[in-house]
């Protein structure tokens, strides 16, 4: 198998790539990174020096693909599957792609900062940086739901990558910031992404580290 994924089940970057992968049911070997370990970290790191999970591997090109978004670009370009996940239109493709780094840089980004902060020492905590991150989030979120009031998917009318960016970034945003009832459509568009079978899957395979999680 010439394709192998370097990841852990429990980083929702990680689960974005995977998202992609079981959609088109692409085959690929699983190599599990656990970063506290220093023998699993040492290989990692002998691979992609910046220690960020997820990076594939592509046996039979003698590429090593690091960063999530450009594992689901690579995916579609060298194992096109039925699902698509940039349009080939220019002008929708474009919007994909502002669409992830939407939900990477303005959900998932302020999610960590949050969840980050609860896994230090309570002497080294950042409250101001935290309230800065949930300011973040809901601002977020408010453009979301302004977004999916009127949309199934991020961008046009089919399921892509800017969709494998959300899913994560949602589900986990939820759990530190919950949508509740303020957001209705940013709500409504988690659970249907929470209702694919791909990402279902996906956080299926995550359960057994839900402990690592600290809110």
């Amino acid at each position: 198998m010439s394709l192998k994924l370097h990841f852990h089940p429990f980083s929702s970057y990680c689960q974005k790539a995977l998202i992609a992968l079981y959609t088109n049911d692409t085959p690929f070997e699983r190599v599990l990174v656990d970063l506290g370990d220093a023998a699993s970290r040492a290989r990692f790191t002998a691979l992609w020096p910046m220690a960020k999970m997820p990076v594939l591997e592509d046996g039979a090109r003698g590429l090593t693909i690091p960063e999530a978004t450009i594992i689901i670009e690579y995916l579609d370009l060298q194992r096109p599957g039925a699902t698509r996940f940039v349009p080939a239109d220019p002008d929708l493709a474009w919007r994909t792609r502002l669409q992830d780094r939407f939900y990477d840089l303005h959900v998932q980004d302020p999610m960590q900062k949050i969840v980050g902060d609860r896994l230090r020492p309570p002497d080294q905590r950042d409250p101001f940086g935290v309230d800065a991150a949930r300011d973040r989030l809901r601002a977020a979120y408010a453009l979301v739901d302004r977004d999916m009031a009127t949309r199934c998917w991020a961008v046009g009318d089919s399921f892509g990558l800017a969709d494998c960016a959300a899913a994560p970034a949602l589900f986990y945003a939820d759990k530190v910031e919950p949508l509740g009832e303020r957001w209705p459509h940013a709500a409504r568009y988690l659970r249907r992404l929470m209702e694919l079978p791909a990402f279902a899957r996906a956080i299926d395979e995550a359960k057994p580290y839900a402990a690592l999680f600290p809110l």
